[in-house]
């Protein structure tokens, strides 16, 4: 009886030391859609870069006449022109 109670109570001193080691180990999800978040000088307010984003930049892109690159590797004028073209076609959430 003395056994099964020691065995009992080291299983469960066992569980209570474990627990936290487990728990820190496990990552916690993060939200993947949102990767970086980019400055509008202009409205003075941060945008988060998404998908949804990346479209409208491919539309900016489009609409006046300029190749496909990226957002980053525009001039500072151009993300300007960008940001205020944005504000002027919000999304249609």
């Amino acid at each position: 009886m003395r056994t099964t109670q020691r065995l009992i109570a080291s299983l469960f001193l066992t569980a209570v030391l474990a627990a936290p080691v487990a728990i820190m180990a496990a990552p916690v999800p993060q939200d993947a859609s949102v990767s970086v978040r980019v400055y509008d000088p202009g409205a003075r307010q941060y945008h988060n870069w998404d998908d949804n984003e990346n479209k409208a930049w491919g539309l900016y892109l489009t609409s006046n006449h300029r190749k496909p690159h990226d957002y980053a590797t525009g001039s500072h004028r151009e993300q300007s022109n960008y940001w205020k073209w944005r504000s002027s076609h919000p999304d249609n959430r």
